[in-house]
């Protein structure tokens, strides 16, 4: 199982940027997905999450929408009005069905917001 993230960079506050996270190995369709982040010298913290028969999810008091693309086998976070607070590096794992933990991670992709 491989998860592959992508699509983080540097944008201004208030800008908006899209993560994509590709898997193979594993089916997304039937699996809970989630983006996590991890800001410096602070924990890693679940983001977002979308479940196996969800199409897509809002977050962040609407700011972070996660969809999933079955075709693609993918699933997107899409963030908006983002801030400087939201820099961190973003991580995509899959919680496999029946557990509690988060089974397979993917690399991270780095997020940088400046003010």
């Amino acid at each position: 199982v491989q998860l592959q993230a992508s699509g983080g960079g540097l944008v201004q506050a208030g800008g908006s940027l899209r993560l994509s996270c590709a898997g193979s190995g594993i089916t997304f369709a039937s699996q809970r997905v989630g983006w996590h982040r991890q800001a410096p010298g602070k924990q890693r913290e679940l983001v977002a999450q979308i479940g196996p028969s969800v199409s897509s999810v809002d977050a962040a008091n609407g700011r972070f929408t996660v969809s999933r693309d079955n075709s693609q086998n993918t699933v997107f976070l899409q963030m908006y009005n983002l801030r400087p607070e939201d820099t961190a590096v973003y991580y995509c794992a899959v919680q496999l069905w029946g557990r509690s933990s988060w089974s397979y991670w993917g690399q991270g992709t780095q997020v940088t917001v400046s003010s």
